[in-house]
């Protein structure tokens, strides 16, 4: 089932607020797909969903080397699922890596520090599919 990102059900926003994690994917510039699980997290405000890496990490390379480019994270807990589509970008700027540092640690630990080697990825997502 569709949702409109900015306008998702109380149940889908708690879902996407519960401690669990994703598959990543995304595109490889042989049109190969890449897919890595990943802990995110979910901003409803912005429909905004963050990712935390570090520089040498293949999913920060492939979006480095394409520009950036679409992303599709998934969530599933028995038959709940929900999937946040949207474009994607890498970023090293300190106080956006910080900000999903921090959010990270609030949905599941504060996460090893990987000082100027963070990365984070970003997606304005633009489509949910999804029941929860």
């Amino acid at each position: 089932m569709a949702h409109d990102p900015q306008h998702l059900t109380d149940d889908m926003n708690r879902f996407l607020q519960d401690r669990h994690l994703a598959t990543l994917t995304l595109l490889g510039p042989a049109g190969t797909l890449h897919v890595t699980p990943v802990g995110f997290t979910w901003d409803s405000a912005t429909a905004v969903a963050r990712v935390i890496t570090w520089s040498g990490a293949k999913k920060i390379r492939l979006l480095e080397q394409s520009g950036g480019g679409r992303a599709a994270l998934c969530q599933v807990d028995g038959g709940r699922w929900v999937t946040l589509e949207g474009q994607a970008r890498a970023t090293a700027d300190h106080q956006e890596c910080a900000d999903a540092v921090a959010r990270y640690a609030a949905r599941y630990s504060p996460p090893k520090d990987r000082g100027p080697d963070r990365r984070a990825i970003v997606i304005a997502v633009d489509k949910v599919l999804g029941r929860a």
